[in-house]
């Protein structure tokens, strides 16, 4: 690279990196904010993570926290992993009473009523601490530029999407307000402003700038990191396309680990990649041409720490024209490895999730588990579903899935949850009469509440998309699978680790929630009547920690993990393992997934677990083949 490959970024403030979960968006990022610091030396940057499953301090080897520190060798150069709870701390402390206010404006309810849901655990409070704290640091000035890791491209687009849901929100909470106006003018004849006004007027203010400044070409990029993959391919596609729609400027495709010409290994899994990645090379090429696209070599050892850091930035390179597609060698297969898995269906185990950090190749393991299954058993039930929001799961098995379960197999279906779809039953089962209860309107036809508390405001917030709502749908999407008891096993491909906890932390966050709803209701149940929905408020209630329970039993569901020998991967891997002892989830298996022989061994990492090796895989084949011969070398 020279001083002029990068140089189209030279006028940023923020540069944000996203991809499918696993393609090297941190390493990436952090050798970028690197090159940044040296290139601007008397210029604030900023190294920020909005992943929940953060890892910058595995890549540049050392520690990071909520709190910025400095790197030792780059003292302009910050890094801060954000702490959802910590910052709506922050955020409760310095706007929590206007809003509690508002809040009081707009319900029948109390301003002691709503203090507890400060406490609660909020779907999306990642995604949403995360846009608020990005458009306070530029809006304050407290960084020049700023890099920010994301979390991967389904939950990235939740993050962009909140910047209408904020719009949408500050709306209804200027609805609220109204009324209370409308009341002084009714009492007083005249208005006189308050905090709850100066609060209004300075938010906007703030939300408008940070939406300019995210679709602002001249000052934002975002930069898409792939690897030449069909299914990082694919999903590139998806979310390049969602950023158009919501007008967040994609400005660069980095494509890493490139096996180099001049370097190419003899063994058949290589050459075999190789041909597969200029094939891909070129769709990518033509996929985003004439927006600026890099390649990185792969690296004989894994870029983490400084020095490795700066050296690949050092090897980026443009690539202007498509590459010349090589021709794919001759077919060859995998050596199965001991030991595989149990049979799970002779166990009659009921739920398996398959999670791990992204692009590890969950979705892969989680397909050839249910393959394998349906084939052992072909007069037994299998379903494998995806309840990450960016899905490739259809991907993997080589035909489309949508919401409503597809035949893979005669026994076998796949389905990708579609959390639109479960929001609107969700609206209409619960939401809508909710909105109507939390604005006093009461259930037998008064208008008079109605009047006052402006329902029509709280409608505005149901009817938003609610992003990072996904895990909670999900977790719904489930109980009702497993309650209908159709199916003799359900395997999960989830969502990347931190969005996965957040899948296992719902029921108790769920139970909550609704324990407080039922709390407001007991206080105001004169007024508000309702029996009937909080009947069925309390049935969901009832099904939420049965499926808590129904996780937490060894012998109707197994979480199984899947790592690769990457030094971030397994340390990611060995935080997940601890949080779920803590939560009471079983796990027996790792899947060490693109296991070679020369590889360390990564047993002693895992003491509780047995590993199960997945070797690297033929790339010229079809997706649904590489599952099928998975399925061999590890059911």
């Amino acid at each position: 690279m020279d001083e002029t490959t990068l140089h189209q970024y030279k006028s940023l403030q923020l540069a944000l990196f996203s991809g499918k979960g696993g393609v090297g968006k941190t390493t990436l990022s952090c050798g970028f904010a690197r090159q940044w610091a040296q290139q601007f030396p008397q210029e604030r940057i900023l190294l920020l993570s909005t992943d929940p499953a953060h890892s910058l301090g595995d890549v540049l080897q050392m520690a990071v926290g909520d709190v910025p520190v400095a790197m030792a060798t780059l003292p302009n150069l910050q890094v801060r992993s954000l702490d959802a709870r910590s910052l709506l701390e922050t955020f409760k402390n310095r706007y929590g009473s206007v809003l509690e206010l508002l809040a009081e404006r707009g319900s029948f309810a109390q301003r002691e009523d709503l203090a507890p849901v400060w406490d609660l655990s909020f779907p999306g409070l990642d995604e949403l601490m995360g846009i608020l704290e990005i458009q306070r640091l530029l809006h304050d000035a407290e960084a020049d530029r700023v890099v920010v890791d994301m979390a991967p491209s389904g939950h990235t687009l939740n993050l962009f999407g909140l910047m209408d849901f904020l719009d949408e929100l500050l709306a209804a909470l200027e609805l609220f307000q109204e009324k209370h106006r409308a009341m002084q003018r009714s009492f007083t004849g005249k208005e006189t402003a308050d905090e709850a006004d100066d609060f209004l007027r300075s938010m906007k203010a703030e939300l408008t700038d940070g939406r300019q400044l995210l679709q602002d070409t001249t000052r934002t990029a975002c930069l898409v990191v792939a690897i030449a993959e069909p299914m990082s391919l694919l999903e590139s596609d998806r979310f390049i396309t969602a950023l158009a729609e919501l007008q967040i400027p994609f400005s660069g495709l980095f494509i890493n680990r490139i096996l180099p010409l001049s370097d190419i290994p003899h063994s058949s899994s290589d050459l075999d990649r190789f041909a597969e990645q200029q094939t891909l090379l070129a769709k990518f090429f033509a996929l985003v041409d004439p927006t600026p696209i890099f390649t990185t070599p792969q690296q004989r050892q894994e870029p983490i720490g400084a020095t490795a850091l700066d050296a690949l930035i050092t090897q980026l390179q443009p690539l202007t024209e498509p590459p010349v597609v090589a021709a794919p060698p001759p077919l060859w297969m995998p050596t199965k490895v001991s030991p595989g898995f149990a049979d799970f269906v002779a166990e009659e185990r009921k739920l398996i999730l398959v999670g791990g950090k992204g692009g590890v190749g969950k979705t892969t393991v989680a397909a050839a588990i249910a393959w394998g299954m349906a084939e052992r058993y072909p007069d037994r039930q299998i379903r494998v579903i995806s309840i990450d929001p960016a899905h490739s799961l259809g991907d993997a098995v080589g035909q489309p899935l949508g919401h409503a379960p597809s035949a893979i197999a005669p026994n076998l279906t796949g389905q990708e949850i579609d959390a639109e779809q479960m929001l609107d039953q969700f609206r209409a089962e619960y939401l809508w009469e909710l909105a109507a209860m939390m604005s006093g309107e009461s259930s037998d036809g008064d208008t008079t509440l109605k009047i006052a508390y402006t329902p029509e405001a709280w409608r505005k917030i149901v009817a938003q998309a609610l992003p990072g709502i996904d895990e909670m749908l999900s977790l719904i999407r489930i109980i009702e699978l497993l309650e209908a008891k159709t199916q003799d096993l359900i395997i999960l491909d989830t969502a990347p680790t931190g969005h996965l906890l957040r899948f296992l932390e719902m029921p108790t966050a769920m139970a909550d929630w609704l324990s407080w709803i039922f709390k407001l209701w007991i206080k105001y149940q004169d007024v508000l009547g309702r029996t009937e929905f909080m009947g069925r408020l309390r049935s969901l209630r009832q099904r939420v920690m049965q499926a808590q329970k129904l996780l937490k039993n060894p012998q109707h569901t197994e979480f199984i993990g899947v790592v690769q020998a990457q030094s971030a991967i397994t340390a990611e891997a060995q935080r997940l393992t601890d949080s779920l002892t803590t939560l009471g989830i079983f796990q027996r298996y790792i899947v060490h997934n693109r296991h070679e022989a020369n590889q360390p061994a990564i047993a002693a990492l895992f003491p509780q677990q047995t590993i199960v090796a997945l070797p690297n895989l033929p790339r010229c084949i079809s997706p649904l083949e590489r599952v099928q011969l998975a399925a061999t070398l590890i059911v």
